[in-house]
């Protein structure tokens, strides 16, 4: 199952099945914002594996068609400072990034010391980290008219019964700790909750009947569709991957449609509401991939 839309060929970004359990240290954010006048999707993927870190740039216009790509390949002791100059539409487009300071937690996304901007016509389309000072004197590039959104997420988690990750629900949002856990061992009723910030905001009983589904929750007085299938931790150990999103979106219900009732379609139905967040910026999704580690 390809669950991203991709650009393909020599300029594309491939992104791996999401059945394999090898390479999955990805992180990958996508962000709305204007380039040569029209709509346009920036889409950044943080990776790491044995070599190291690595980290990828897409950009694509309202049609998901793709306008430029550059990949950086994965360093242990290189590459972690420099620039990329891209061509779009006879013009170009600058990408700057500084992680050689940067720390890390378990995942590949850099969590302080560093800064990737992306600058087109002097101006700064795209900057994240926190080291903003240093990337204005470096890109000598304006501040935006426009900020670009961040409009989805998408990541991959690992752990034995509990799992956890930082995450927000909008763009500009508070950041919280969310934590997944599931009980299956010497039950005979498996048991799924999720705590955001410690504290209860789901449980789901009987999950050997209801191991795919959605409820909404509260967060930051914002209401969260969360969809769940946890159909492989139960069935199928082999893959051993569950789905979750997190979805704020009023329309969420019009999307999904009458797909909730079936529940062979769930996973498509997450890269689906995920391609038309891309395209659409119709509210912000997170979805996580979660693995158990043996």
């Amino acid at each position: 199952m390809r669950d991203f839309p991709s650009c393909f060929g020599e300029n594309g970004v491939q992104v791996a099945d999401s059945s394999s359990k090898t390479a999955q240290n990805l992180v990958t954010c996508v962000y709305q914002s204007r380039l040569c006048g029209r709509s346009c999707v920036i889409t950044i993927t943080w990776s790491k594996n044995l070599m190291g870190q690595g980290l990828s740039v897409g950009i694509d216009d309202s049609t998901s068609q793709c306008l430029c790509k550059v990949d950086i390949k994965p360093w242990l002791f290189s590459k972690r400072k420099g620039s990329k100059g891209l061509d779009v539409d006879s013009s170009k487009v600058d990408i700057f990034w500084d992680l050689s300071s940067a720390k890390f937690g378990s995942g590949p996304e850099p969590l302080e010391g560093f800064y990737l901007a992306i600058v087109f016509d002097h101006a700064m389309v795209l900057l994240l980290g926190d080291l903003s000072k240093e990337a204005y004197r470096r890109t000598n590039a304006n501040p935006p008219p426009l900020n670009a959104v961040f409009i989805a997420k998408r990541e991959h988690i690992f752990g034995k019964r509990i799992y956890c990750t930082k995450a927000q629900f909008c763009d500009n949002g508070q950041v919280h700790d969310v934590a997944i856990e599931c009980e299956m061992v010497g039950l005979k009723e498996p048991c799924l909750s999720i705590r955001i910030d410690k504290k209860m905001v789901m449980q789901v009983k009987r999950l050997m009947w209801k191991f795919r589904g959605n409820q909404t929750i509260l967060v930051d007085g914002l209401p969260v569709e969360v969809f769940w299938d946890v159909y492989n931790w139960l069935f199928n150990a082999t893959v051993g991957n569950a789905v979750f999103m997190f979805k704020t979106c009023v329309s969420a219900e019009k999307l999904w449609g009458s797909h909730t009732s079936d529940p062979s379609v769930l996973p498509w139905a997450c890269s689906q509401i995920f391609k038309e967040t891309q395209l659409q910026s119709l509210c912000f999704s997170l979805i996580l991939y979660v693995w158990k580690n043996d």
